[in-house]
């Protein structure tokens, strides 16, 4: 059964009520199947997803898929594009993984605003087009303990510092892709580690699959656009722009610095803002993700940085080459 969105009406609602408009349709009616907000589709349960992304098969159409946990901002926005222009039909997924949190705190504070994202994705989504909105039960109807093995790809930076993080992201995307069948999958390089587990957990399940990595995309002063932007102070934000900042400066300052100058100088600089606090900042194999410690061990090298800000922790990277 289809029921009709009306994002006005959403936005009443959500003054007045805890939970999104669109979480509220689904639960009070379930046996509504589809919300149709003007001209795309959304979707919680599997069954009605799996009936849709079906028949767009039979028809010989390729699907693009971009996972997210919602809270979207331009970032997102530049993936959806990329996906428009490769298939003629997009899928978008908003769904906050707890598995892939080591830390509930982090759960827990993690932004959640699906009206504002359904009403987002109506400025920009086509007549093909899906959103997916799974609760927790539906992706996990029974526990995930399957255990994945990435090598070296995990033994640092984000795998170190946030254990089972990516095994959580593994166990989400995996459910995901298995739900849609995508052609395609687009991933910002933000999350360059991640993108890197996600191209290697395709090839241990053998799916077809094809990852895609979209640039990184940064507000007018630099920061990488994040959802977690969304939860610093002001001057907090004035402050992280100062991390892109040193990155930039380390693309020159390497050229004439070995790896372990270029390295203390970055930790060092942003450290000096009293705001700033470097978690880690390595410079690694871009296909190993091992440290390197000499610029020409490999043609190219990436400088991958996480820095908490008050409470709200931050990653970004840049390509460094040096020969």
């Amino acid at each position: 059964m289809i029921v009709t969105y009306d994002c006005h009406t959403a936005r009443k609602y959500k003054n007045n009520k805890k939970t999104s408009y669109v979480e509220n349709i689904f639960n009070e009616f379930p046996i509504f199947e589809e919300i149709v907000v003007k001209q795309m589709k959304v979707y919680k349960n599997i069954p009605a997803l799996i009936e849709k992304t079906g028949a767009i098969k039979r028809k010989g159409l390729k699907i693009g898929f971009i996972p997210t946990m919602g809270a979207l901002h331009k970032g997102h926005l530049s993936l959806i594009n990329c996906s428009q222009i490769d298939n003629p039909v997009t899928v978008v997924s908003i769904f906050v993984n707890p598995t892939q949190f080591n830390n509930p705190v982090d759960l827990q504070k993690y932004p959640r605003e699906l009206d504002n994202d359904i009403a987002l994705l109506d400025t920009i989504l086509n007549q093909n087009d899906l959103v997916f909105t799974p609760d927790e039960k539906t992706i996990y109807p029974k526990p995930d303990n399957r255990i994945f093995n990435f090598g070296t790809l995990d033994k640092t930076m984000e795998g170190k510092h946030r254990p089972g993080h990516f095994n959580g992201v593994a166990q989400a995307v995996s459910r995901l892709f298995s739900i849609i069948k995508p052609d395609k999958a687009y991933f910002g390089a933000k999350d360059f580690q991640q993108v890197a587990i996600i191209k290697n957990l395709i090839k241990q399940l053998n799916l077809p699959v094809e990852i895609i990595s979209c640039p990184i995309i940064r507000e007018s002063d630099g920061l990488a656009l994040s959802s977690r932007n969304k939860l610093l102070s002001t001057e907090q934000r004035k402050a992280a722009a100062e991390i892109s900042s040193v990155l930039f400066q380390a693309l020159e300052y390497s050229t004439g610095h070995s790896v372990i100058e270029t390295k203390n100088m970055v930790i060092r600089t942003v450290n000096s803002n009293p705001l700033l606090n470097v978690e880690y900042f390595e410079i690694v194999d871009p296909e190993t993700f091992l440290p390197v410690s000499k610029w020409d061990e490999i043609p190219e090298c990436r400088g991958c940085i996480a820095v908490i800000v008050g409470k709200v922790r931050l990653i970004d990277n840049i390509k460094l080459s040096v020969r």
